[in-house]
């Protein structure tokens, strides 16, 4: 359950969305509202101690606890929480349907927002981020790296034009499952307006690799009330039926 932020903290949406550079709206949130480090359930050598385990050849003698093996006569290292290693994989939803917005801003809008937004506080914290953007099928995929350069290419990818007559989740999730082979953190940001049979079966093979799933529905005040007053026709944006 997310926590309830106070007043004072809250960013109003149609101001920030009138930052036309996407790189500096996502810098405004992150600097905004995530100031601090997750904890990996990963280990490394890092800054924050973990737990002990006994010394074994090849270990840097630098982490032995000479004053542990002063007590005991026995050789041990520390272990540590390794914040730099999180992969994460942004898959986002570029067909017609995003760009519906009943406001000054769209749907894809938001969606771009909140993934540059993401994928600039995990840049920061040091950890790797790639981006795959799908509509009937994935368009444009970008490994995870950790690179000044990628983010300027993840943000440039996130901001091309919606255009997909269509949208297939599944397409984007089986090339994950093939692709993505080390653990990692994987959000899914569309309106899922689509077919989605199949999709727990592939969220589930995607969580007994042990990746972590997280779906961001993004969805316009006008699709969930539907306050109709009248007889209308409506056109649906991505097949023109």
């Amino acid at each position: 359950m997310a926590s309830r932020l106070p007043s004072t903290t809250r960013i109003d949406t149609e101001a920030l969305m009138r930052i036309q550079d996407l790189e500096l709206r996502a810098r405004v949130v992150v600097e905004g509202f995530m100031r601090g480090l997750h904890r990996s359930p990963f280990h490394g050598f890092s800054v924050e101690f973990s737990e002990y385990r006994q010394y074994a050849q090849g270990d840097d003698p630098r982490y032995i606890d000479w004053r542990l093996y002063a007590r005991t006569d026995r050789d041990y290292v520390k272990k540590f929480e390794d914040e730099t290693n999180l992969r994460l994989h942004i898959l986002l939803d570029r067909s017609r349907s995003m760009d519906y917005g009943s406001s000054s801003y769209t749907k894809r809008d938001y969606a771009i927002t909140a993934a540059a937004t993401l994928a600039t506080f995990f840049h920061k914290q040091g950890d790797a981020v790639g981006l795959t953007t799908f509509d009937t099928e994935p368009r444009e995929v970008i490994p995870a790296k950790y690179q000044r350069r990628h983010m300027r290419q993840l943000l440039a990818a996130m901001e091309r034009p919606a255009s997909g007559l269509g949208t297939d989740l599944l397409a984007p999730l089986k090339m994950a499952t093939a692709l993505i082979k080390r653990r990692g953190m994987l959000l899914v940001l569309s309106d899922f307006l689509s077919d989605l049979e199949g999709l727990e079966k592939h969220l589930g093979s995607l969580a007994a690799f042990g990746h972590e799933i997280v779906l961001f529905q993004i969805l316009d005040p006008a699709e969930t009330t539907l306050d109709l007053t009248k007889a209308a026709t409506y056109e649906d944006p991505e097949s023109g039926k």
